[in-house]
């Protein structure tokens, strides 16, 4: 995911009532109705969806002040920001996993959020049961996200892919399929939830 305050066009000390505000705006802006038959409704369907991480990240992540305000970062419950996140998720873009993972070890409240990058972290390391098994863990945690839910759901896509794959080819012999969960399929299908790719397999 992008800056979730660049996304929803908003400073990063904006308080609860302004980010709500220009939420608000971009779901009237890009909302599935206003583009009904229209060449640009899978622009504004992904922008939509980007605007719902967004506001969902920011919402469960960031805390507010009696006057709404931005706390400072050692405020924060279990002692993280968002930023701290989002320097785990730029670390992950920037193939950096041993920073990423240090900097994702040092947060210590083990949210949804949490799970979810380290299960990332686990495939690009080639752990894909544990990748999995962090993922789905986030998914639990909090059903109502998408990203974690599409992510979810492209690596058991990515699984049943290759499972029938692998049974065809050895004319129906298909056990040991947890691991063939391989970077072959579930890489770059996993990793475009960051914007990218999270795994080169070149």
């Amino acid at each position: 995911m992008k800056n979730p305050y660049e996304i929803l066009g908003v400073r990063q000390n904006a308080s609860q009532e302004e980010i709500k505000q220009a939420y608000r705006e971009l779901v009237k802006k890009y909302h599935p109705d206003r583009y009904t038959d229209n060449p640009l409704k899978d622009l504004a369907d992904e922008k939509m969806r980007e605007i719902n991480e967004a506001y969902d990240f920011l919402m469960k992540n960031q805390q507010f002040s009696n006057d709404n305000r931005y706390n400072n970062h050692n405020n924060y419950r279990g002692g993280y920001s968002p930023s701290d996140f989002m320097r785990v998720r730029e670390y992950i873009n920037r193939n950096d996993i041993r920073n990423a993972e240090d900097e994702l070890n040092r947060i210590s409240n083990r949210n949804a959020e949490w799970f979810f990058l380290r299960g990332l972290i686990s495939i690009k390391k080639g752990w894909y049961s544990q990748g999995y098994q962090d993922i789905q863990m986030a998914v639990n945690m909090d059903p109502n996200n998408y990203e974690y839910r599409e992510t979810l759901n492209r690596l058991m896509n990515a699984n049943r892919n290759y499972t029938n794959y692998s049974y065809q080819r050895r004319g129906g012999n298909s056990n040991d399929m947890c691991s063939t969960l391989t970077c072959l399929c579930c890489t770059d299908q996993c990793c475009e939830c960051l914007g990218g790719d999270l795994i080169s397999c070149c």
